[in-house]
Formats: structure tokens, sequence, C-alpha cells
């Protein structure tokens, strides 16, 4: 059975990583590009969204612009989080933890200081996806890449200790897309479960639904879309809500990081918009 015959298809939420993907893909097409993914295509490709796949047409300007919006972001968000994990390099951190790691690269694509571990933390399902297409593309880490196939219900903590974390040790913690998808309750448990599991000087790294979001996106999203899965927004106040969970935290919101990042975002906002759609925080000594 050829590698290709035999690979388990996307379903579900993680099938939204190849779509992510596939917004990478883009990106690293412009000339212009705000980072480079080689192997986002692939991962595209391999779950039925490769470069032929059809946008939503120009005469459905709903679904364009929902579309537009939602893969906008994507890139800033990114972007975002490409940088924080450099400057979180920079500082010394050489334990990196990807939640629902998705069709993410980092591993493959960014520069890593020696000693750094990166763990992929995600059901085996897209980690055995995400494998197939690797060995396809003869992909090599940059970093030590270890896989810990779990779900984020279930004691993933104990997966992830059990595949090397130290959380005696500073790491740096990324959420990108996930929180989202979990309701209230979960969002919680994953912070108690991070803080836990994060020394003094850790660092993190999230990507959270903005107000209003769900009622923009989800209200006549198609049944399997991303936007249906949605079901949690941010806090009114997420630096509040993360210096109870002992974080000193900053908030930016997704116009601000596009100003800086040289791709402004020329309309108007719909509403008020507030920081903390993406968050870059660090552990607090006393955390």
């Amino acid at each position: 059975m050829t590698e290709e015959r035999g690979r388990v298809q996307p379903s579900g939420v993680w099938a939204t990583a190849v779509g992510v993907a596939r917004v990478r893909a883009l990106e690293t097409a412009r000339e212009n590009a705000l980072f480079h993914d080689p192997l986002a295509l692939a991962f595209a490709t391999a779950g039925g969204l490769g470069p032929d796949s059809a946008l939503p047409p120009r005469g459905d300007e709903a679904s364009r612009r929902r579309w537009l919006g939602v893969a906008f972001s994507i890139i800033i968000r990114t972007k975002f989080l490409d940088d924080l994990l450099e400057q979180a390099s920079a500082a010394g951190v050489r334990q990196v933890v990807l939640l629902g790691a998705g069709m993410d690269s980092r591993a493959f694509r960014m520069d890593w200081p020696e000693g750094t571990r990166l763990f992929e933390v995600d059901t085996a399902e897209p980690l055995d996806f995400k494998a197939s297409v690797l060995r396809q593309e003869r992909a090599v880490p940059r970093c030590t890449r270890i896989t810990v196939p779990v779900d984020l219900r279930e004691d993933w903590p104990a997966a992830l200790a059990a595949a090397g974390h130290d959380p005696a040790l500073p790491t740096v913690w990324i959420a990108e897309g996930l929180l989202i998808y979990l309701p209230e309750d979960a969002v919680e448990l994953l912070l108690t479960r991070i803080g836990a599991g994060s020394a003094p000087g850790s660092r993190m790294g999230l990507t959270l639904g903005s107000r209003g979001v769900i009622d923009r996106f989800g209200a006549d999203a198609g049944p399997g879309s991303a936007a249906s899965m949605w079901v949690s927004e941010m806090p009114e106040d997420p630096v509040g809500w993360l210096a109870g969970h002992g974080w000193e935290a900053e908030g930016h919101t997704l116009r601000e990081r596009a100003a800086a990042y040289g791709r402004p975002i020329s309309t108007p906002p719909q509403r008020e918009e507030r920081p903390g759609g993406l968050i870059s925080a660090v552990r607090r000594p006393n955390g």
C-alpha cells in the first residue's frame, strides 16, 4: 500500500489544521511573505486542499469575506507566535510545547538553538497523518522533535512528562487556534495544567477568539466548517484573567499586529477592538 493510500484522512476538528496549512502555503507563495512554511503545501495537498482547490466564489461575497478574514488572522497569528518563540529561545528557553499541534511545522522551518526539545501534543490521528506527509517529504527537524499522542481532554500532562518534558525547566507553550474550540471549563483546566508544568520564566503564546467573533462568523457557518465548531471567546479582561493563573500577560489586537507587520487593515473596525486576541505571557516567580 502506498503512503498516500494508507493515510488517514482529516475529519472533525483536526481537519481544520489542513485548512490552516493551506493558508500558510498561500502566504509562503507571496513575494513579501511574513513567514515561509515549505511543508504547508504538502500538508494541504495530502488533506485534499491542493493549489487548485477553489476559494469561495466571488458571487458569494459573504462567504468570501469570512474566508479572507479567517485566513488573514491565521497569517498574522503565525507571524506573532513565530516572533514569540524566537524571543523565548533568545532568552534561553529550550523546551517548546505545541498544544493541539495540528500541521504546525515550526520544528522543521525555524532555526532552533542547540538543545531545544519541541513537543507536539495532539491526538494520534493528526500526528499519524502528519508523519506520513513528513516521510513523503523526507523532512528533517531542526531540533529534537517529540510527538505526544494524547487527547487534551485526558491527562496530557502525564503523557507529556512521560515523553521527557521537565516542569522544573522553563517552557514556552503555544496554543494557536485552539482555545476557541474548547468550552470555558476546558479552557480553565488547560490553563491550570499549563501553570502546574511551568517553571518561573516560562512563556506562553495564546490566540483567543475576539468578542463577538462567534456571532459574526458562526451564525450561518456551514456544517463541518471551522466556525461551526467555535464555542469560546476571550474573557472581558484577558490580562487580568491570566494574572489569576500566575502569568504576566500582554494583549494585542489583530489590527495592531497587522499594522506592525506592514499589512494594515484598511477597513474600519465594526466594533470596539479590545487587546487580547493575541497574547504573550511570562510566568511570574510566585506563579
